[in-house]
């Protein structure tokens, strides 16, 4: 082998070597420090891309489980709303069928119907009062339109004296009673509807109009806010709310995927609650009579129908929510599990490593300070 001074070739491999062990070393000890196998797209692009995939699906999974909670919550909320309103029909039903019987004074009567139209109030109540996250639960099943039975009618036809017309605003909380006297018609009825809206009682959206076929209507126009009207004026007749549309609960639940079956939005339709969307607010619904009562025991049987069938859906769509739910916790405990498996450090082998090049690193220093100390035995010939 020839003896050379311009190139130290063992000086250069042990140089190499060296900075090769210092390079793990350092990444060693960023594993250890963050925990994590994969610090950088360097240590295993392919690994990074599927452990990042696999967060972004635990991220989405984990709102979903939220989602499917809120929605369980909004659907017990409206349940038991339903359930307290099973409780006033079965007492609507219970003095139904006493005045059904003879044998009862007149006014044993005003008292039953007094009872039952306590009763329908607190349903329309429950309806526009039941909240769930600061939204009302009913909100957009809430009447907002009553038209009377009555057509032909004019500004000027006159309202009996002592009839009394009642509106009540979920909006504003606020009960509007305008009582008929000697004076009294259809054009001086809206215009204390105005005033009423003036002073806050009511919505500034509520006004009272004759439609086209001379039926009054009292109605608001902002949508979302109900508004309850009776009356016991002959000149207008029952009061009759607009059909209601259903409300949806609506539940997205998804893996982070943006196409797919894994994506599902679970709906749950909310019919309207109040006693006119129940069938109880028509004209002949009412306690006054045997003949009534008899009427009014059939429509309460059914309105109970309708509620039964309506707490059934909700139960089957909370059951779904909840097996949806399990499932997704299954999910995010089994991705998770993947992604320690891709992401993070063995503590113990890379405690291994890091022993390992710490010796390599004291042996690659010696080795290049004794590589450096052979290049000067060459001075020893020209001694």
């Amino acid at each position: 082998m020839a003896i050379t001074v311009l190139n130290n070739i063992s000086d250069l491999t042990a140089e190499q070597a060296l900075g090769n062990t210092q390079m793990s070393l350092q990444k060693t000890l960023t594993q250890l420090s963050t925990g994590l196998k994969i610090n950088s797209g360097s240590d295993d692009a392919a690994g990074l891309s599927i452990a990042n995939g696999m967060t972004a699906n635990i991220a989405a999974l984990t709102q979903s489980q939220q989602n499917a909670s809120n929605g369980v919550g909004m659907l017990q909320t409206a349940d038991g709303a339903l359930s307290q309103v099973t409780t006033l029909l079965n007492r609507a039903v219970t003095i139904a069928t006493e005045g059904s019987t003879s044998g009862i004074t007149s006014s044993q009567y005003t008292a039953l119907n007094t009872e039952f139209s306590s009763i329908k109030s607190e349903i329309d109540q429950i309806g526009q009062s039941t909240n769930f996250n600061g939204q009302n639960v009913f909100s957009s099943n809430a009447p907002v339109s009553f038209t009377s039975t009555q057509a032909s009618v004019l500004t000027s036809t006159a309202l009996a004296t002592g009839s009394v017309t009642t509106i009540s605003d979920s909006a504003t909380g606020g009960t509007f009673v305008y009582t008929a006297t000697g004076s009294s018609n259809v054009s001086t009825l809206n215009a204390a509807i105005a005033s009423a809206v003036s002073a806050g009682t009511l919505s500034s959206g509520v006004s009272g109009t004759i439609n086209s076929s001379g039926q009054e209507v009292i109605s608001n126009s902002t949508t979302t806010d109900g508004i309850s009207v009776s009356t016991n004026a002959a000149a207008l007749g029952p009061m009759v709310a607009a059909a209601s549309a259903s409300s949806s609960n609506t539940v997205y639940i998804g893996d982070g995927t943006t196409t797919g079956a894994a994506n599902t939005t679970i709906t749950t339709s909310i019919n309207a609650l109040s006693s006119s969307a129940l069938g109880l607010s028509g004209a002949g619904v009412d306690l006054s009579s045997a003949s009534d009562s008899q009427s009014a025991l059939t429509a309460v049987n059914a309105a109970i129908t309708s509620i039964s069938a309506q707490r059934g859906a909700i139960g089957a769509s909370v059951n779904r929510l909840n097996a949806a739910t399990t499932v997704m916790s299954d999910q995010v405990t089994n991705l998770q599990s993947a992604v320690n498996s891709l992401q993070n450090a063995d503590i113990g082998t890379t405690v291994a490593n890091m022993t390992q090049y710490n010796v390599l690193e004291s042996t690659g220093m010696a080795a290049l300070q004794q590589a450096n100390q052979a290049q000067q035995a060459v001075l020893k010939l020209v001694q």
